[in-house]
């Protein structure tokens, strides 16, 4: 979906720091940060208590005007500002939700290996199941594996990180997908 002249109009006024604007971008958007917050808890099977709910969708509105807003800022339109801020705001969230709890959501993982639809509770029951899969992975692997699906890094983050080439991050991700596809049925 393009980005539409409406969230246009409202990024710029943001941006130019025009009075209101960030108050009507907040009204905007509020509902999707919550919903994405409520569903980045669900799917790592987190429970949030009421203040830590708050403070994670809290973090994520300050996370967008930090640094004179360089996040909007880095908005490029190549997408709905819906999507971009839904992608923000699910980083956001894991990095809080882990530098909290000091677990890593589990069904971050179980969701993207799962592959079949099942339940990711039921497909990894606990965090040992998912260090030994991990531990079977290569070392590149399974950094990868830890920065794009724990931590919320991009491929281009990743590349740099590691030093391969962003082309090659999809296919190791693949790869490492399949192999903990198959660690999680044994």
């Amino acid at each position: 979906m393009a980005l539409s002249d409406t969230d246009r109009d409202l990024l710029r006024r943001c941006l130019d720091k025009e009075p209101e604007a960030w108050i009507a971008f907040v009204d905007r958007f509020l509902g999707l940060v919550t919903h994405t917050v409520n569903h980045t808890a669900q799917s790592g099977g987190i429970h949030l208590s009421p203040s830590d709910h708050e403070d994670c969708i809290s973090d994520i509105f300050v996370a967008l005007i930090e640094n004179d807003m360089q996040v909007l800022r880095r908005f490029q339109g190549r997408s709905s500002l819906a999507t971009y801020l839904a992608v923000i705001a699910r980083r956001t969230a894991v990095r809080r939700m882990l530098s909290h709890l000091g677990e890593p959501p589990l069904a971050e993982i179980a969701h993207e290996t799962a592959g079949n639809g099942t339940d990711a509770a039921q497909r990894i029951e606990d965090q040992d199941l998912v260090h030994r899969m991990l531990e079977g992975l290569g070392e590149n692997e399974a950094l990868v594996v830890r920065m794009f699906h724990l931590e919320g890094k991009s491929y281009q983050e990743i590349s740099g990180a590691v030093g391969l080439p962003i082309n090659t991050i999809g296919p190791l991700l693949s790869r490492a997908r399949t192999q903990l596809r198959r660690g999680a049925q044994v």
